[in-house]
């Protein structure tokens, strides 16, 4: 097999993925969390680094093992999102790896961000790469951002332009922080949806919008308070979930009265949780990427070599 290997090494997982360049199908993806300490909201920097590092030589020798693979180019994220000025230490452990990987095998590098990697992974799990031949709107939402996403073609790459974002709480961050406060573990958001499932309770607050923008802060505020009042941990992390999607589908509205009705996709993390995703698919008719593909991994950053090697040798 003839492969392109993608490496992503985002905050919070290290992974990596190889993509068949005859097929275009992700043929193996491997990935580990970094660990957390209980009660903790995520990971230092600094030790980002270490595990990420630490990890990559068990987790690419994973995909490899058992394969008789030729590597005809490598991948890599190299910053978090597509903004001027993103960076985050963490992802320079992928970059140095995939590096001396392409140095040594004497195969072309291609770095792009995690962001892009999340928006193709989305596409690829929905069937949906046709959809790279015109704008589209797509929501990143994740412990890291919670921001909409113009994506437009642009010859060899793509323009992605951020157009709403979260003012300040993150809405992963928002699901964690509360799950701590429950005693989940970290990330919380699959223990967190568990609970949801078993409250009979719908609510509608109204999402705190500035325009397109949101604000969660809010929304830990008011979850802390509901469970200092004696409310249960299945009705508060129901009211989460549901203040999430009810704030993901007002920015929805006002994106798709202003740009127009564009194909609307959600990505990242977050966007694995059963209650958002039926709430936005009923008011909206978006797609949303698959579980698997949903959490921080490796298959969009392979997948974007893949795309940049085919025009290359074309």
């Amino acid at each position: 097999m003839r492969a392109i290997l993608g490496i992503d090494t985002s905050n919070y997982t290290t992974s990596a993925a190889l993509i068949d360049v005859q097929s275009g199908k992700i043929a193996a993806k491997a990935g580990k969390l970094l660990p957390v300490k209980q009660g903790e909201h995520g990971v230092r920097q600094s030790d980002a680094v270490f595990h990420h590092t630490a990890a990559l030589p068990s987790i690419v020798e994973e995909l490899y093992r058992g394969r008789e693979v030729q590597t005809v180019a490598v991948a890599v994220s190299e910053k978090p999102a597509e903004q001027e000025g993103s960076y985050m230490p963490c992802f320079l452990a992928g970059v140095n790896a995939a590096a001396v990987s392409a140095q040594a095998l004497g195969v072309p590098l291609f770095q792009t961000s995690h962001q892009i990697g999340h928006i193709l992974a989305c596409l690829y799990s929905c069937e949906s790469l046709a959809a790279l031949k015109a704008p589209f709107l797509c929501f990143h939402v994740s412990g890291g951002t919670t921001d909409a996403l113009l994506v437009k073609p642009t010859g060899e790459s793509l323009s992605v332009k951020r157009v709403a974002k979260s003012l300040d709480l993150k809405a992963g961050q928002a699901v964690d922080r509360i799950g701590a406060a429950m005693g989940l573990a970290f990330p919380a958001g699959k223990e967190l949806e568990a609970l949801a499932l078993g409250s009979t309770k719908h609510y509608r607050k109204r999402a705190a919008l500035k325009g397109a923008d949101c604000s969660l802060s809010g929304l830990q505020n008011l979850s802390e308070r509901m469970l200092a009042q004696g409310e249960s941990r299945e009705d508060t992390a129901r009211f989460t979930l549901d203040y999430i999607a009810n704030t993901l589908q007002a920015m929805s509205e006002v994106l798709l009265e202003h740009y127009g009705q564009l194909p609307l996709y959600f990505a990242g993390g977050v966007m694995s949780n059963t209650i958002i995703k039926e709430q936005l698919s009923n008011a909206l008719g978006a797609r949303f990427c698959a579980p698997e593909y949903a959490r921080d991994n490796a298959a969009g950053i392979a997948l974007y070599g893949y795309l940049k090697w085919k025009n290359l040798i074309n």
